[in-house]
């Protein structure tokens, strides 16, 4: 199968691309990398692939694939809160659009990268793919749309699956440091500090992105009756815990650190446990290998191994947000975050 990633020098794609190769898969790329200057460690693998933003493909694009492993948007929430109208245009409109390019190419399945956050705010009562949507920020309104769109896309030569994935953890050449396992762990290394800017009190599910990726090879090899229109929550129904449980995990995990509360710290509005047995019915090649503990011992040692510091995972170099709002001031992105230089290709 020839297979086209968009958001491949992402942070779960650069994980994804190298497990889609070992599997013996024709992989090609498309991706805008807004963050070629935020490498983590060992830069990406390399692979084919079209520079370009998502919103600027074009029917040519998608000749030849046999499916679509759509990764590509704005990828956290303060981003996406930063302008609410670009993560609509990014994360929605253009990947409907990518949706309906493709069917005309003949690309036989879309699998799409959506989001347990499409919850939100859904209590503490276990949730499966049959429950309500009710987002809570833009990001988890724009992948409750995406889902509304594809179905309506669906017939006999063209399946859209969504992979609702539960919060991803994870080590990355491509580092989210807003997640909250990833979080806790980095404030833990360079601080003592295991720092919760909430409660506590919140339920999350959580997945590594590695597991994620396997559920997307896994949809790859199902048959087209498992998958055909079909959501599956992705992660493990026994990885679900309240973050001050998460905190627990990353105070035994790092050595002499301790747990403090910001102050005035509240409730999150976001809390949802997620039931995901239906993927292990129905996808049996997803075989999900990791656990929060394993986890967060994976990044405690990533961090040490390169010196991670508070002021890079906290500042610009790292921070999602700053990070743009850094190469907006100094006009490498436009207000639409599209590139407005030509970086060296040593830069990417």
């Amino acid at each position: 199968m020839r297979i086209l990633v968009t958001g491949h020098a992402g942070y779960i794609g650069t994980r994804l691309v190298p497990l889609l190769l070992d599997e013996g898969y024709d992989v090609v790329g498309l991706d805008t990398d807004l963050y070629r200057r935020s490498t983590f460690g060992t830069p990406p693998v390399a692979i084919p692939e079209l520079q370009k933003d998502i919103r600027d493909v074009r029917a040519a694009d998608l000749d030849g694939f046999d499916a679509v492993i759509h990764l590509a948007g704005l990828s956290n929430d303060p981003l996406g809160d930063l302008r609410p109208a670009l993560t609509y245009e990014i994360n929605h409109e253009a990947a409907v659009r990518l949706a309906e390019l493709a069917k005309a190419a003949g690309v036989e399945r879309f699998l799409f990268s959506s989001s347990c956050s499409t919850y939100g705010a859904a209590g503490s009562d276990m949730i499966d793919e049959s429950g309500a949507f009710n987002p809570v920020t833009p990001y988890g309104t724009s992948k409750v749309l995406v889902e509304q769109d594809l179905a309506r896309l669906a017939d006999d030569t063209f399946s859209p699956t969504h992979f609702r994935n539960a919060t991803a953890y994870g080590v990355s050449p491509r580092l989210r440091f807003d997640l909250v396992l990833n979080n806790l762990v980095a404030w833990a290394h360079t601080t003592g500090l295991v720092y919760l800017k909430s409660d506590g009190t919140p339920w999350r599910p959580l997945v590594h992105i590695e597991d994620i990726s396997r559920a997307f090879i896994a949809g790859l090899k199902a048959p087209r009756e498992a998958i055909h229109n079909e959501a599956f929550n992705v992660g493990r129904t026994d990885e679900n815990f309240r973050i001050r449980e998460i905190a627990e995990i990353v105070k035994e995990t790092v050595p002499g650190c301790r747990l403090e509360f910001a102050e005035g710290a509240s409730p999150d509005t976001r809390t949802y446990r997620v039931n995901c047995d239906k993927i292990r019915t129905e996808l049996p090649d997803f075989e999900p290998q990791w656990t929060v503990r394993r986890g967060a011992q994976e990044l405690y040692d990533a961090y040490r191994q390169v010196g991670l510091k508070l002021e890079e995972f906290e500042g610009p170099r790292y921070k999602r947000l700053a990070h743009i709002k850094e190469l907006i001031a100094n006009g490498h992105l436009d207000a639409s975050l599209r590139w407005t230089t030509d970086e060296p290709v040593a830069a990417r």
